[in-house]
């Protein structure tokens, strides 16, 4: 398979062409693309230019934390910063891990605690282009996290107030989405619906959705100033006015069903917006809706909002999803995580309805064109983890979980490699432990070593 490196894309010619590509032009204020987001870029396309282990044998090692760790990041240095969420307190917690390092596991270059805020609040973070962690803590202070080593050749965490986000930020609210736009602006959402960004002066604007509206998943930016939020009843695209002020640009609603479904942390679609298209790499927005009985992918213009397609999705196994889906080129790839016991959910979530069901996985394939969308298959894989897309090896990368439906505190998991033409599994690879190692449909990080780092409720696995 022909690969295209400077049009980030594989399978063919750059441009519309390839099959996998391109992705968006790299973002300036961010770090290295497809390891500075959790979903690898500001379009949240979780495609990533790096190639991972592919299907040979992998070796595994643990970096034990006992803290959760679902934001797992690598910048210029190919040293990884994670944001966890410590089990005892739940307090975030910064680690700096060298992922090369043959020392003894579970030993941390350094570690910086942060405030703690709601339990989405601050999962969302990015690695800036100088390798520093953009963050809002639990004090809605906006903070760069730098790294570096002293005199005695010991590292440590450096933190550095941007901006204090409290008078911008009603009490008892959280930032859960952070995103920089191409002229440097940092974006951010609120659980609660309020929408604003941080410019040079470190001055905050805002502007609040409609009442009741929550935010539940991350932002996203693409390369023409434009910003796009999920919320819980609808999508929106914004952008930076003449005043350097949130602009609305559009607004659609969205089917989001009768309730909560077991499996997802809120009632309403569970997709972080993902940019993608075969021109520009954002040509189109997608997420997937909560309707009752079928969902579906849900895909509109960038710029006008305009519906291009409304396609059904994951038939075969449970009917939603938490995970913000695959877009790369003309494909979008959905993975189901219905029915998935996560240990907790946030407080204002509400009921699941039903409360339980058997996790059965799953996932499709659909590629849009001009005509609109079209399935291109649909597997019965059980992702435990948010998959990712190589357009450097052609694989797509995954945690499944092993072990009945109806799902119990001793099923195991397995490093799973899917190939995105067909949806069959091309490799998969017994991980060690049971619910210690549940990567609790967290986001792998793959790193520019070929390695994948998890992120697990009690640590990290490294895969390579």
């Amino acid at each position: 398979m022909a690969a295209c490196v400077a049009a980030l894309c594989i399978g063919g010619s750059a441009g519309a062409t390839g099959e996998w590509g391109p992705l968006a032009p790299p973002n300036p204020y961010l770090g290295p693309i497809g390891t500075a987001t959790m979903h690898g870029d500001a379009g949240s396309s979780d495609a990533t230019p790096l190639a991972g282990p592919g299907a040979r044998a992998v070796s595994v090692t643990g970096y034990p934390l006992a803290a959760a760790c679902p934001t797992l990041l690598e910048g210029s240095d190919n040293l990884v910063v994670a944001l966890c969420t410590a089990i005892v307190g739940q307090a975030p917690v910064v680690y700096l891990i060298d992922p090369a390092d043959s020392a003894p596991i579970g030993y941390p270059l350094a570690a910086l605690p942060l405030a703690k805020g709601s339990l989405l609040g601050g999962v969302y973070a990015y690695l800036d282009n100088q390798d520093r962690l953009v963050v809002v803590d639990g004090n809605n202070r906006l903070l760069r996290v730098g790294h570096e080593r002293g005199a005695a050749g010991a590292w440590r965490l450096v933190s550095t107030e941007v901006a204090d986000l409290s008078a911008a930020i009603p009490v008892g609210d959280n930032v859960t989405g952070l995103v920089p736009d191409w002229s440097g602006n940092i974006w951010f959402a609120t659980g609660k619906g309020v929408v604003g960004l941080v410019g040079p002066s470190g001055q905050a604007a805002t502007v609040a959705l409609p009442a009741g509206e929550q935010v539940a998943n991350s932002i996203s930016a693409a390369p023409s100033g434009r910003i796009a939020v999920a919320t819980t009843h609808a999508l929106y695209e914004l952008r930076a006015d003449a005043s350097s002020r949130p602009e609305v640009l559009w607004r659609a609603a969205y089917p989001r069903g009768s309730a909560r479904k077991p499996g997802q942390l809120s009632w309403g679609t569970g997709s972080t917006p993902t940019y993608f298209g075969p021109r520009t790499g954002a040509d189109y927005l997608t997420i997937v809706d909560n309707a009752d009985g079928q969902v579906n992918a849900l895909v509109f213009r960038s710029g006008t909002g305009q519906s291009v397609c409304t396609q059904p999705v994951l038939a075969n196994g449970g009917a939603g999803s938490e995970n913000s889906p695959i877009g790369v080129g003309r494909s979008i790839v959905v993975a189901s995580t219905y029915g998935y016991p996560y240990p907790a959910v946030p407080e204002d979530a509400g009921p699941a309805v039903p409360p339980t069901a058997p996790f059965l996985g799953g996932m499709t394939r659909v590629n849009v064109d001009d005509a609109g969308c079209h399935p291109v298959w649909e597997n019965t894989v059980r992702s435990a983890a948010v998959p990712h897309l190589s357009t450097a090896d052609g694989a797509l990368y995954t945690v499944t979980r092993l072990g009945p439906a109806n799902t119990t505190p001793v099923d195991g998991y397995a490093f799973t490699v899917v190939d995105p033409a067909t949806g069959v599994v091309t490799a998969s690879h017994s991980l060690p432990g049971t619910i210690v190692a549940d990567p609790l449909q967290t986001s792998p990080l793959i790193t520019h070593g070929g390695q994948v780092l998890q992120g697990t409720i009690t640590g990290i696995l490294r895969i390579g």
